[in-house]
């Protein structure tokens, strides 16, 4: 796996270059689900090809969660109608430093999928503005791709392998929620038992490009193996991007996350 990021100016050398990447557009607003795709039309990276979190990235919601993960066969045919293929450099951005959901793409490709080759935007759009990008508003669709990836299921876990406690979990939400004093999405508060918290926020500077990889090795939890969650399994990833970018090993993925660790109620709920 290449290095996980890559800068707006290395993105734009690229887009003009002989083998430029494959751009997703992945802005997602969790409280609209079609922002991220209005956001788009309005403007957007060159050849960029938006991607919907809702749709693309997840089944609909139920008790997997609020974004369970798609079945395989739903996510290669999403995989083929945007053109990806493993000869071919992807480059994923949002408008949250990865978060939102950039980062779930970069894990659904590099991580469950094995592309070779798929890069975060580092500072996401408000980098490429500021670098002076080039803004496009065609919504041309790309030739589709015949690539079938072999998906690694080691890469993430259920409930029950959370709930075996081998694994340290590590919390991307908010420390408000974690401690379980606000919960504006989900219906119960609180956390799982023995779980450390670490925002996936913390992983950004005041400019929303990503730590030094030195600071993010010293900063995120350390265990003989972890598990990354959140509220529902997006925000989770940009943590385990950021073991990426610490050059860690790998946390696992628990996909259903929160929403779907709190639909049974005999499972044990931590506060404070």
């Amino acid at each position: 796996m290449k290095h996980p990021l890559i800068t707006a100016e290395a993105l734009g050398a690229a887009l003009s270059g002989a083998k430029p990447p494959r751009v997703l557009d992945c802005r997602a607003r969790l409280d609209d689900a079609g922002a991220g795709e209005r956001l788009w039309l309005e403007g957007h990276v060159p050849t960029s090809q938006h991607v919907d979190l809702d749709r693309d990235l997840a089944a609909p919601p139920g008790c997997g969660g609020r974004h369970p993960l798609p079945s395989p066969e739903a996510f290669i045919s999403v995989v083929q109608r945007l053109g990806i293929d493993p000869a071919q450099p992807v480059v994923v951005y949002d408008d949250r430093g990865g978060q939102l959901a950039a980062a779930r793409t970069w894990w659904m490709l590099a991580v469950w999928a094995g592309h070779p080759d798929v890069r975060v935007l580092d500072g996401g759009l408000d980098a490429w503005q500021q670098t002076g990008g080039e803004w496009a508003t065609d919504a041309g669709a790309p030739s589709p791709s015949d690539w079938q990836p072999r998906l690694d299921d080691s890469a993430w876990v259920d409930a029950d392998a959370v709930a075996e406690g081998s694994m340290l979990p590590v919390d991307a939400r908010a420390a408000a929620r974690f401690r379980g004093e606000a919960e504006p999405v989900d219906p119960v508060a609180g956390h799982i038992p023995g779980a450390q918290c670490r925002p996936s926020a913390n992983n950004l500077t005041d400019t929303g490009h990503f730590k030094p990889a030195a600071t993010l090795a010293s900063e995120l939890p350390d265990a003989p193996a972890v598990v990354a969650y959140c509220g529902s399994g997006i925000t989770a990833c940009h943590n385990v991007l950021a073991y990426a970018v610490a050059g860690r090993p790998l946390p696992r993925l628990y996909a259903g996350s929160w929403s779907e660790w709190i639909t049974d109620g005999e499972r044990p709920v931590a506060t404070g």
